[in-house]
């Protein structure tokens, strides 16, 4: 083999690969002199108290997303630091805020599930039966988000009948069971107008007999009479407006029936005469059945009260009196500003 083809090979194979081989060496020569163009690391997550506090101050200026994403953080870092339970009460009480009653819903769900005996489950409980009361729907919609809510209520009423939260529960249940009766008489009505006087009959006697404590019996009796007259069911006309007088003599509605009894020549001794009664606000002539029940804004939960004395009734606004707390008044340690109960069960 000669020198010249000897030297062709070492050129054409040989000098490639020593250079490629160079270069590499050269690249990670100054990847090692240079450290900081190494792949990033990922940053520090901040401490749990400052993720708490920054999720506190989130909630006073009303910024909801940025309170969530700040106690989800804490969640997911630190699982078993002492902020863990208030800050799942806290992002439900966000999510309730910003109107996303699901997703607080769905969190207040999986803080009662992992904090049955805490001091703030009669919170969660009656905050998460509001979520369902504020997605009530007009009455000429669909009514099981009004049985959803009442359930939900009764529960709050059922297992905590002594907390400060049972009696606004209470008020919301009567609201709630008046919601359905008027869901009742708008379609007793339309059966009414459309002559399907079975249907309507039913419609009105649920009211009565299920509904007792509403605002609409006293329509219901009258509206039966109506319908018992055009049927010519003299006597059961008769008997519904003997039992609306006798209940609601002072009612606007007993005037009604008892003057629609008088045209057709049906009064008797049993129907007396039809009086005002002092404080009856039934109107001859009733709107129709407004937008929904009146809502409430929830009261901010009770690690955020600040140590205020508690008021005869749940608060009715929706900006929380919010404070930062410190490490201290989470692990149940001794603090001069120390912000609700659930610090004195948190565990580090």
């Amino acid at each position: 083999m000669s020198d010249t083809f000897v030297k062709s090979f070492t050129s054409r194979h040989v000098l490639p690969r020593l250079l490629a081989t160079a270069f590499l060496g050269g690249l990670a020569g100054c990847s090692f002199l240079n450290p900081q163009k190494a792949a990033p690391t990922s940053p520090k997550v901040s401490s749990p108290e400052t993720l708490y506090n920054n999720g506190i101050d989130a909630l006073q200026a009303r910024r909801f997303s940025v309170a969530v994403s700040q106690f989800e953080t804490l969640q997911q870092n630190y699982p078993y630091s002492g902020y863990v339970a208030n800050a799942q009460l806290m992002q439900g009480y966000a999510y309730y805020l910003e109107n996303k009653y699901p997703e607080s819903v769905q969190q207040l769900n999986r803080f009662i599930s992992l904090h049955p005996t805490s001091t703030d489950a009669a919170y969660a409980y009656y905050l998460r039966a509001l979520c369902f009361y504020e997605q009530i729907a007009d009455v000429q919609r669909d009514q099981q988000g009004t049985v959803e809510s009442m359930d939900a209520l009764e529960e709050v009423v059922t297992r905590f009948p002594q907390s400060k939260y049972a009696r606004d529960a209470q008020l919301k249940i009567d609201l709630c069971r008046d919601h359905l009766a008027g869901k009742e008489m708008l379609v007793g009505r339309y059966y009414q107008t459309q002559k399907n006087y079975e249907a309507a009959i039913n419609r009105y006697q649920r009211v009565v007999q299920d509904f007792q404590t509403t605002n609409h019996v006293a329509e219901a009796l009258e509206r039966m009479v109506e319908v018992y007259l055009d049927l010519g069911l003299v006597e059961q006309a008769r008997k519904s407006a003997v039992v609306l007088g006798y209940n609601y003599p002072g009612s606007e509605w007993y005037a009604y029936a008892y003057n629609k009894l008088k045209r057709h020549k049906l009064l008797d001794d049993k129907l007396p005469l039809p009086g005002k009664a002092a404080g009856s606000s039934l109107k001859l002539n009733p709107p129709e059945p407004g937008t929904g029940v009146g809502k409430n804004s929830a009261p901010p939960p009770p690690v955020l009260s600040g140590g205020q004395k508690a008021a005869a009734q749940p608060m009715a606004i929706r900006t929380a009196p919010v404070a930062p707390v410190k490490r201290e008044s989470v692990t149940g340690q001794p603090a001069s500003n120390q912000t609700g109960k659930s610090g004195a069960q948190a565990r580090p």
